[in-house]
């Protein structure tokens, strides 16, 4: 077993070079000691790549074989996972999925009673230490049940909005081939919009385009169709559908954290003074908009083991991420991009402004994106940098961040990928291309 599969978030890697059946096996028996109930009651799903099937049945067989119950809630969006766990009361439960990587991958994410993400430091350290000793405790074997929830997490998705009262817009919806497919049907049951799917059929390989809907290649079919339908926006979910991304009406992918500006707005109107949470990459128009909305702004780490930590401790109402995760209190703190694609829908249709129209106000700053690199020594490289960039206001919440009076950037080791990752913004796009490629040349 490659012990780089545990990562800061979730398990991940190659199947079968990486990850294989006996894998599964033992992480289910891991699961079961780690969580330390008697016949904990947990629930499994998976996405729909060629080898989630077979490492269901082998992580189900060492739940089992530990004394656990399984409910198998058969193929699953992860949000709608986290919904299974948190409303029906289990004890836990695990989504097999790689999220947005190729479909040579899988993986597990994990999660405790409430839907509670367990991660590196929260109880995945300790069950890869069980998994590699492949030592247990024996005990009596469990039961399975089957249990389908996605009627019951749709009509939960739906609850709060009016739909009498928003205009029947037309949206573009891709799916890239994975599970999300299965969930937008229902979803879109008893509302007044039209839908035009997307490689909604679910293929394991992936034919069209990897499952990732931060490339924006990824993005060109959803783009092309929405100039083509006349549609009012697009979007994309990724591989397990806990992400989601716009496009607006003239085919323009707009930025994610742009989108928690416009939310964020959105609900100050709705609740005064609410906290919201946005991570260290986003731009300084959402702590912007945040204020001039008198809500309280909160900087968070990347990754959603520490923001859903962060949210239940502070009692945060909302947060988001650059990479289009978006997370409610409402919904157990945790991925609700049905919530947010609802809210902007709401929104469009009070004002009956376009979708660029609306983001235009957003638009003020000028961001680079995340690039990557590859980087042998990223501890050395982030302190040659914080060195070179000292007069800046320094933060190591995540990584490195310094901020100018009129640019900042961030560096951080990914948690997921064997990457340094960086993001730029300045006021002009002259001065952020300016400061893009100067430290582009010294990492």
């Amino acid at each position: 077993m490659e012990k780089s599969i545990f990562r800061a978030y979730d398990i991940r890697g190659k199947y079968p070079s990486e990850i294989d059946g006996e894998v599964a096996f033992r992480i289910g028996r891991a699961i079961v000691e780690f969580l330390g109930k008697k016949n904990p009651n947990i629930v499994i799903g998976r996405d729909n790549r060629l080898s989630s099937l077979f490492l269901s049945k082998k992580l189900k067989q060492g739940i089992l074989m530990q004394g656990g119950n399984v409910i198998d809630a058969s193929l699953s969006t992860t949000p709608l996972l986290y919904f299974s766990v948190f409303h029906g009361e289990y004890d836990g439960g695990i989504n097999i999925t790689a999220s947005h990587n190729p479909s040579y991958y899988n993986g597990f994410k994990i999660v405790r009673e409430k839907a509670i993400p367990i991660g590196g430091k929260t109880g995945l350290e300790q069950i890869k230490e069980l998994v590699t000793k492949g030592k247990f405790k024996k005990t009596l074997k469990g039961k399975e049940l089957r249990k389908s929830f996605l009627k019951n997490y749709a009509e939960f998705i739906r609850s709060g909005f009016n739909f009498g009262k928003m205009k029947p817009f037309k949206i573009v919806i891709d799916t890239a081939n994975a599970v999300p497919g299965i969930v937008i049907s229902e979803v879109f049951k008893k509302t007044p919009f039209k839908i035009y799917p997307i490689f909604q059929k679910l293929i394991g390989s992936f034919p069209n385009h990897d499952p990732d809907p931060s490339i924006p290649k990824n993005l060109r079919k959803l783009q092309s169709q929405v100039i083509k339908r006349k549609a009012n926006l697009g979007i994309a979910f990724d591989g397990d559908g806990d992400r989601i991304i716009f496009v607006n009406e003239k085919g323009s992918i707009i930025q994610a954290d742009l989108i928690l500006a416009l939310i964020s707005e959105i609900l100050l109107k709705e609740t005064k003074g609410c906290k919201i949470l946005y991570d260290v990459r986003s731009s300084n128009i959402v702590k912007e908009t945040i204020k001039k909305n008198k809500g309280v702004a909160i900087m968070g780490r990347v990754g959603h083991s520490f923001i859903k930590a962060k949210m239940r401790k502070e009692n945060i109402c909302f947060g988001g991420e650059l990479s289009g995760h978006y997370y409610s209190k409402k919904h157990c703190f945790c991925e609700a991009p049905f919530f947010v694609l609802f809210k902007v829908l709401e929104y469009l249709s009070f004002t009956g402004k376009s979708f660029s129209e609306t983001m235009n106000p957003f638009e003020k700053y000028y961001h680079s994106g995340e690039i990557n690199f590859k980087v042998e020594d990223k501890k050395k490289k982030i302190k040659e940098l914080e060195k070179k960039y000292k007069k800046g206001k320094i933060s190591h919440l995540d990584g490195l961040r310094c901020d100018f009076d009129d640019w900042w950037f961030n560096v951080r080791p990914s948690n997921t990928e064997p990457f340094l990752r960086l993001v730029i913004e300045a006021k002009t796009k002259d001065l952020m291309e300016k400061k893009k490629k100067e430290i582009k040349e010294s990492i």
